[in-house]
């Protein structure tokens, strides 16, 4: 489905051009993002160096300098128009074991205090959805998530932790989503989960794309020390099916 108001198209520097779409996080719009990259990437094959997906964006970074950039408006804006050719990919249900415990989820007594919502409706609440991968950013392989209760929705920290430990889940305002690595950090810690979500060493480093749907399963501690075993051992699958299927 292709978007009812017109693109935006905006040079952005002079090797890249940002597309802007209806800003709102949508998964219809999401889905006409994805659409246009795959058309996009068939009809630039090997003219970009990259292309990034955002919540309500798509920019295009181009190998050489944009000459003239009507030029390339007009052409992106003829490609909008045309069908879908190009094979669809498919996308996947991604399973993620998370630890809802209090030694992870170091803010979920907070969070049950200001919401006047016990802990165990917060973890039933956060792992009962399907949530939509819009985009990966701010650290390699964090994914931002789409389809979070309204009941969670709960503001950032005004004042961001320098320590986030790898692994742990969190809410800010009214997204979810997972810290690939330690790195500082605003979101606020309701769990943790021992799946890797960046690894440089392998050939696609992160497993989820645009697209794709996370499905949190709550696990117990002695559950996520014995994944993490498996981990370390290389033995350890991540569960998936086919979305759609």
């Amino acid at each position: 489905m292709q978007s009812t108001k017109p693109l935006v198209y905006k040079p952005f520097g002079n090797k890249a051009v940002l597309i802007e779409w209806q800003a709102s996080i949508d998964a219809i719009i999401l889905a006409d993002i994805i659409n246009f990259k795959k058309k996009i990437s068939s009809e630039f094959y090997g003219k970009l160096q990259d292309t990034i997906v955002g919540y309500h964006s798509l920019t295009l970074v181009f190998k050489k300098e944009i000459e003239d950039f009507l030029v390339i408006e007009n052409a992106l804006q003829t490609i909008y128009k045309k069908p879908i050719s190009t094979k669809q990919e498919q996308g996947f249900v991604w399973e993620i074991p998370v630890c809802y415990d209090i030694s992870f989820g170091i803010d979920l007594e907070e969070i049950s205090q200001k919401l006047n919502v016990p802990v165990a409706t917060i973890i039933a609440l956060h792992s009962k959805p399907l949530y939509t991968v819009f985009f990966i950013g701010f650290l390699p392989g964090f994914l931002y998530l789409g389809g979070l209760d309204e009941q969670l929705f709960f503001d950032r920290k005004p004042n961001p932790r320098l320590h986030v430990e790898k692994g742990t889940v969190a809410i800010g305002g009214k997204q979810t989503g997972i810290y690939p690595m330690q790195s500082s950090g605003g979101w606020n810690c309701i769990g943790k989960t021992p799946i890797p979500f960046f690894d440089v060493n392998k050939s696609n480093p992160c497993f989820a794309k645009s697209g794709d749907k996370i499905k949190f399963i709550s696990i117990s501690k002695t559950e996520f020390e014995i994944i993490s075993k498996k981990i370390k051992e290389g033995s350890y699958k991540i569960s998936k099916s086919l979305l759609n299927a």
